[in-house]
């Protein structure tokens, strides 16, 4: 088994923080705490009281104490027009404002993007087991540019490398390139929007085939392990 793997010194490894209630509490959970839903002041991305599930992912870059990118996932025995209604009101409070002309909303699905202090949030509600979901991404725009992380304008930046000592080479978007087996230096490579098939070979032996999707101004963490591990969004 090949042992791949790449990045930034340690790659930017997610920290993960879990918590959750268990199923018959949901069921009270709106019952004892009636009102409008107020913002939680004990966790560190904006999020109701009164959820049921929580998950946490913060990821780094080696040399960068700021986190690069924050997600928040989260569930709420509520109804979906007072999430939505919470959370316009209250990341304003925070600083952080909602990009005009920016919202998709229908009956119980919304995506909003908006801008804070620390770069680009984008928030997405939606309903599930009668209850509203909430995944909250927080980009730090200052961290990423001292991590090498951002792309070039109206571009996506690929992050890869290879730990193995064997020379490998990286086939994609009709281009061939040669990774320095056993050095943990990422190679950048920025690419237009679209969906892109890769080929990963060491010593002349076919290790990986995948493909990936990127969008304007994401980095991505490319996977080069003979896993089926999937890239990760990194910014």
């Amino acid at each position: 088994m090949v042992c791949g793997l790449l990045l930034l010194a340690s790659c930017p490894l997610p920290a993960h923080a879990e918590g959750a209630v268990p199923h018959m509490a949901r069921l009270y959970l709106a019952r004892l705490l009636p009102g409008p839903l107020k913002l939680d002041p004990d966790v560190d991305l904006p999020v109701p009281t009164r959820i049921s599930h929580t998950h946490f992912t913060t990821q780094y870059a080696d040399g960068v104490k700021a986190p690069i990118r924050r997600t928040l996932s989260a569930s709420i025995p509520a109804e979906f027009s007072d999430v939505l209604a919470f959370y316009r009101a209250e990341l304003p409070k925070l600083g952080w404002q909602e990009v005009a002309g920016g919202a998709v909303v229908a009956a119980e699905h919304a995506e909003l993007s908006f801008t804070s202090p620390d770069g680009p949030v984008t928030l997405e509600l939606g309903r599930a087991k009668d209850e509203t979901t909430i995944e909250l991404v927080q980009r730090n725009t200052q961290a990423a540019a001292k991590a090498n992380f951002l792309p070039m304008p109206g571009q996506a930046r690929l992050i890869f490398g290879y730990l193995v000592p064997d020379v490998a080479s990286l086939a994609i978007n009709d281009q061939t390139i040669k990774i320095a087996g056993g050095e943990n230096h990422p190679q950048m490579l920025d690419l237009p929007p679209g969906t892109y098939s890769y080929t990963l070979v060491v010593s002349g032996h076919r290790v990986r085939t995948d493909t990936i999707t990127v969008a304007a101004g994401e980095a991505w963490a490319l996977r080069l392990s003979d896993d089926e591990s999937k890239s990760d969004r990194v910014y």
